[in-house]
């Protein structure tokens, strides 16, 4: 299954979009805001919010690494996100800005006007890993990854108003961030510092927002998710959040839990997502075996009890990623992934043998080759399949 489109490396949200049928260029209010919404920042009209990274970054502005060696801990970003809200540097120009961690290296940064014109979304990304289009971030591979300027998309002031404020908070941040005592902290323990941000997929609350999931397919549905852009997503769409966080120490038992409240919101919803990150992450740090392993704690310990007593002549099943992450190239690529859909409706595939699931086997499934926004209506109706 192509998840966006040809060509298209998309971020997670664009690809959860994708996948539970919405078009992520015109339906997502973009990356800034849904991670706003899943740490519930109350965003006004006229605001903007952008995803947000602390990185390392040399005396040029060239990134040494993206995600600070993802070690800094949620703690220490909290830290670093507060002074940097405290020191309010765009105080001078009416717009106050707020710097909210969320997750480790990941946070978001609120820009809300106090004086002047509202401010736009429409401005480029900072970060040179992702490009804007529309509402959806998709991956790129710069030759010598630094901090971009920040352009605006139109010519309103309202854009180029904000495009400025992001260049300046941009070039103000490092030297809140380099005399801070996390980062004395961590140079002294010979860590990579937090110097630098990168920001990205700015977004604004949409005067139209996209219909609910209720309301598109006519069923309510609940949402199991572990970061807060997903969280965002669901609660954009109306599904009923259940928010677990990111995973702990003890992965088994934090898939079985999930297990076990996934098959608890099934018992009360017709739908539900579940979104399980483990794997995504060491794709990002090229450590191939370490994805082996959480793919098969996935395998073990979510699916195993989760499938245990479950009646396929009553429920559906689908499996898939909202994007592929190969090891070899440490990011997002434009590579199908494997999409396997079971239970209740649906025909045994009378082809292979070999009952994995996996790239190659998908590769000869009955399903054939799918976009992402084929899933949802082809999960919720399987005599919608293609036949080969």
């Amino acid at each position: 299954m192509v998840v966006v489109g040809p060509g298209v490396a998309p971020e997670s949200d664009a690809g959860v979009f994708a996948l539970l049928g919405y078009d992520p260029v015109h339906d997502s209010p973009g990356r800034g805001v849904l991670e706003a919404l899943g740490v519930e920042i109350p965003l006004s009209p006229g605001d903007v919010a952008l995803r947000l990274n602390f990185a390392t970054l040399d005396g040029d502005g060239r990134i040494l690494d993206s995600r600070v060696g993802r070690s800094l801990s949620t703690r220490q970003a909290r830290e670093l996100a507060d002074s940097l809200t405290q020191t309010d540097l765009l105080r001078d120009e009416g717009i106050h800005a707020e710097v909210r961690a969320t997750v480790g290296h990941r946070g978001v940064l609120w820009l809300h006007p106090t004086g002047g014109s509202a401010l736009s979304p429409n401005v480029s990304n900072a970060d040179p890993f992702y490009e804007k289009v529309g509402g959806m971030g998709q991956a790129v591979r710069p030759d010598e990854p630094r901090v971009l300027p920040v352009s605006p998309l139109d010519d309103s002031p309202e854009a180029r108003r904000t495009a400025a404020a992001i260049d300046r908070f941009l070039a103000s941040a490092p030297s809140v961030l380099a005399g801070h005592r996390v980062n004395a902290r961590r140079a002294m323990s010979g860590q990579m510092v937090a110097n630098g941000l990168l920001v990205r997929n700015a977004g604004a609350i949409p005067p139209n927002p996209p219909p609910s999931f209720d309301s598109r397919y006519g069923i309510g549905g609940a949402a199991l998710t572990e970061m807060p852009v997903e969280r965002g997503i669901a609660r954009l769409l109306g599904l009923e959040d259940r928010y677990v966080g990111p995973m702990g120490s003890d992965r088994d038992a934090g898939y079985a839990e999930r297990a076990r409240m996934a098959r608890e919101l099934l018992g009360s919803h017709p739908f539900v997502y579940v979104h399980l990150k483990g794997p995504d992450e060491p794709g990002h740090d090229g450590d191939a075996a370490a994805k082996r392993d959480i793919v098969e704690s996935i395998d073990r310990s979510f699916f195993g009890p989760f499938l245990e007593g479950l009646d396929l002549s009553r429920y559906r099943i689908g499996v898939t990623a909202d994007h592929a992450t190969p090891a070899i190239l440490k990011g997002h690529s434009d590579d199908p992934v494997p999409f396997l859909l079971a239970g209740a409706g649906v025909p045994a595939d009378p082809s292979p043998a070999d009952r994995k699931f996996s790239e190659e086997t998908a590769a000869r499934g009955s399903l054939g080759h799918l976009r992402g926004r084929e899933v949802l209506p082809l999960l919720l109706d399987p005599s919608m399949a293609p036949s080969r």
